[in-house]
């Protein structure tokens, strides 16, 4: 992903009487935005509620409105929609500063199930924001970019970004504790989204997905046999996933279909949610 360090515009170029406008690629990076930047900053999500970043195309409307962006809050991890179209967006918008905000977390792989950030072959998931522990260092990193383009506001940002960062922390040690006490850590996944909070929590995820695709019957069959041996209840399902092998797979174990999304506005409420259904259903 091409991206920049941010620079302080030229002086006279800020309005402190307006919002600083910032794009950001999905939902839960609102609320990182606006936690930290909080009545100082207005911000415009790409991907809608509902779409996904795997496909959904930007509109005339949201490029319009990216050509006056100064600051691009990038997920910088590999995210299909950045990697499709950051070079499109950039050139709609030339002088637009694009921070990669997840610079400093250790990416995990998809391939080997380690972790690395050195080898380019390697494919990286790309759902850093999925752990508290990340969403913390993502945090920071759009609280530097905000005080390098507005260095006078920086005790603003910093007061913004604490008063979040320990709202982080104490749900990042809430999940630690939630599961510090169970042995029941495993559960089925349709799409491969949760792997940092699996790594950061000890959970063991089963995903229906294949390498981002639908499993081949050979591999279906596997899925409902692991399921039945496991004793799994559920199969968790992305809203913005498709459901037919996870209804499948739920119908032939006599189980269901729970609804957990990676992409909700909401990060922290989520993240409370999504941990009470991995608990009530891990097994």
């Amino acid at each position: 992903m091409n991206n920049t360090t941010p620079t302080a515009p030229a002086d006279g170029e800020i309005n402190h009487s307006a919002p600083l406008p910032v794009a950001v690629t999905i939902l839960p990076y609102r609320e990182f935005a606006e936690a930290v930047g909080g009545d100082r900053v207005s911000v415009m999500v790409m991907v809608p509620p509902g779409a996904s970043p795997h496909t959904y195309e930007p509109t005339p409307g949201q490029l319009r409105a990216l050509s006056k962006m100064p600051l691009y809050l990038a997920v910088g991890s590999g995210i299909e929609f950045e990697d499709a179209w950051m070079e499109r967006l950039i050139a709609v918008n030339p002088g637009m500063q694009v921070v990669d905000t997840s610079a400093g977390i250790t990416l995990l792989s998809t391939d080997a199930g380690g972790s690395t950030t050195a080898d380019d072959s390697i494919r990286h998931d790309p759902h850093v924001w999925l752990s508290p522990a990340n969403a913390r260092i993502i945090a920071r990193n759009i609280a530097d970019a905000y005080i390098v383009y507005a260095p006078d506001d920086a005790a603003y940002f910093e007061a913004q970004f604490a008063t979040y960062d320990e709202k982080l922390e104490s749900l990042d040690e809430e999940i630690k504790e939630t599961f510090s006490g169970t042995g029941a850590k495993t559960v089925m996944v349709y799409h491969p989204a949760w792997g940092y909070y699996a790594d950061r929590y000890g959970l063991s995820m089963i995903s229906v997905e294949e390498d981002g695709k639908e499993p081949s019957p050979a591999s279906l069959k596997a899925l409902i046999t692991t399921a039945e041996e496991k004793g799994i209840p559920v199969i968790f399902v992305s809203p913005e996933s498709p459901t037919r092998n996870a209804k499948a797979i739920a119908g032939e174990i006599g189980g269901s279909v729970v609804y957990i999304s990676p992409l909700t506005e909401n990060y922290t409420d989520n993240m409370v949610q999504v941990t009470d259904a991995f608990r009530k259903w891990a097994v």
